[in-house]
């Protein structure tokens, strides 16, 4: 009789629940049962309310600030270790900190590092993430990372467009390798921004190098926070002569006056995913799910088979 893998279990954390019950449908199961125990003074306790021991689990939960999120993460990292679960993968379809990737001024710390370090001593065995700030983040874990590409999702929708005269922009100069990437699928052309930063999430001077007159352009980007770089980046192309500006970028931070800025400026659209959950609805914003795609990622992992296909660039 030949042996049947048993099914793994899915669990969420608490601000991730509503695209981990999308990729446990997309998966074909349902979430299992988590409570969370919270005390006068803040501090909570999740517990699995069934038995996870021997089994591959995922949990899913981003680590976008605050930073409870990824202490829930790493306390049911800890409880399932504990619990004698067998493979347990934290599933991040964002990985927050990864801005601070790097010393880039003395006395300052390499959170990244940091965060890898802490998930592995929870105990992940394993890490599936997408579009991480830096690719070479991979390299601060120890056990095998699965760094997905939200490629996978926008080169369709991007073609569905059918836009002439297409160009892809990167809004800053670390943004060119993915922005190669995408023109290169595309067949089309690339711009850049160059921008100068007064300090964090404020941007002094920025400057465009390409030809923009006559075009339709997407900038590339795999994160939105404050929206300065993009909006701005938008405003700037429009003056120059191009005929609309859209912009994708993977995670949806959207903090301080993003959302006015998005609606004042010459955008047309903001395309994102749900690896953040949105804060409120807005008529240049649109969300597509990347649950399929980690639904068919977890599913290939726990079989064992290969997910090449889901690395488009």
């Amino acid at each position: 009789m030949a042996y049947q893998v048993p099914e793994p279990k899915i669990f969420a954390c608490t601000k991730s629940t509503d695209l981990a019950k999308k990729i446990a449908k997309a998966y074909g199961t349902d979430l299992g049962n988590v409570l969370i125990s919270r005390y006068s003074d803040g501090e909570f306790q999740p517990s699995f309310e069934e038995s996870v021991r021997g089994a591959r689990i995922f949990i899913i939960g981003s680590t976008h600030p605050s930073s409870e999120n990824l202490m829930e993460m790493l306390l049911m990292l800890d409880a399932a270790k504990r619990a004698s679960a067998r493979h347990i993968t934290a599933v991040m379809p964002y990985f927050g900190w990864a801005r601070q990737d790097r010393k880039d001024k003395p006395r300052v710390p390499i959170a990244a590092k940091l965060i890898a370090k802490m998930l592995e001593a929870a105990g992940a065995t394993r890490i599936i993430t997408m579009d991480l700030h830096a690719d070479q983040i991979q390299g601060f874990f120890e056990k095998p990372v699965d760094h997905l590409f939200a490629s996978t999702l926008f080169l369709p929708y991007l073609k569905s467009l059918n836009l002439d005269n297409l160009t892809i922009a990167s809004p800053d100069m670390g943004g060119s390798k993915r922005a190669y990437a995408y023109s290169k699928a595309l067949s089309c052309d690339v711009v850049i921004c160059y921008k100068q930063r007064a300090k964090a999430n404020v941007i002094s001077h920025m400057e465009l190098i390409g030809d923009v007159k006559g075009k339709n352009v997407v900038l590339v980007d795999d994160m939105v926070d404050t929206a300065g770089t993009l909006t701005k980046a938008a405003d700037l192309m429009i003056e120059r002569g191009a005929l609309s500006v859209r912009a994708i970028t993977t995670h949806g931070l959207l903090s301080g006056n993003a959302y006015d800025r998005i609606e004042n400026s010459k955008l047309q659209e903001l395309i994102i995913t749900d690896s953040i959950p949105i804060a409120k609805e807005s008529g240049k914003l649109r969300v597509l799910t990347c649950a399929e795609l980690f639904a068919d990622v977890m599913h290939r992992v726990h079989h064992n088979t290969s997910i090449a296909s889901k690395f488009l660039m």
